[in-house]
């Protein structure tokens, strides 16, 4: 990484680190990288009049208000399934409290093109430095990383924890039905040796993380 992340930065995210026989880490989540992307506006030509986008029925060529506007699955061609507000709710993962680490690869069997976004993990207080330390530590002398999951947002996501100096890097990964069937692995067969390093059993994982297979 090419800057460390500021302890005087605001976390998007804040929970627990949770490993089998292991103290919870408390732990914030940072941002590690800004969107510089310019924005423009739509303007009509030869004047400073913006240009907006209408919701319209695509048959009717009416406008429809936000209100009557519904998310629907096609499920077969022309034929759609409705799905309320509430139903959308009810199924969506609520917040998580922890980074559920279920299991432990080496870094070089992650194939690069399926690590996503990035975030910086820092301990929430000088109190919980020294175990912190101690996870960092480990992941950064076994050169593994941690696979966890964590909802964010309502969204759950597939991670990778892993060591940088001075600092944990939690990056997201893609799901392993996102991938090619041919760059698919279980991690069952990945050997690591962390778990003997701090003594945690073995556990995989029910969505593998894409690893390279060569």
């Amino acid at each position: 990484m090419g800057r460390a992340w500021s302890a005087t930065a605001r976390s998007i995210w804040t929970g627990v680190i949770a490993i089998v026989m292991m103290v919870g880490v408390p732990v914030g989540l940072f941002t590690a990288t800004a969107d510089h992307t310019v924005h423009y506006h739509q303007l009509q030509r030869g004047t400073a009049d913006r240009i907006r986008n209408r919701r319209v029925n695509e048959r009717t060529g009416k406008h429809v208000a936000s209100k009557d506007i519904v998310k629907a699955y096609e499920a077969a061609d022309g034929e759609y399934i409705i799905v309320e507000p509430d139903e959308l709710d009810e199924i969506a993962p609520g917040r998580s409290q922890t980074i559920d680490i279920s299991d432990f690869v080496d870094l070089a069997d992650i194939e690069p093109a399926y690590f996503d976004r990035t975030y910086y993990v820092g301990p929430r207080g000088k109190e919980y430095t020294k175990v912190y330390e101690l996870l960092r530590a480990a992941l950064a002398e076994s050169d593994t990383v941690g696979i966890a999951t964590f909802v964010m947002r309502g969204k759950q996501y597939l991670t990778a924890l892993r060591a940088e100096d001075k600092v944990l890097v939690l990056q997201t990964l893609h799901w392993a039905d996102e991938a090619p069937r041919g760059w698919r692995r279980s991690l069952d067969d990945c050997a690591t040796h962390v778990h003997r390093c701090l003594r945690f059993p073995c556990r995989s994982p029910t969505n593998a993380v894409l690893v390279w297979v060569t």
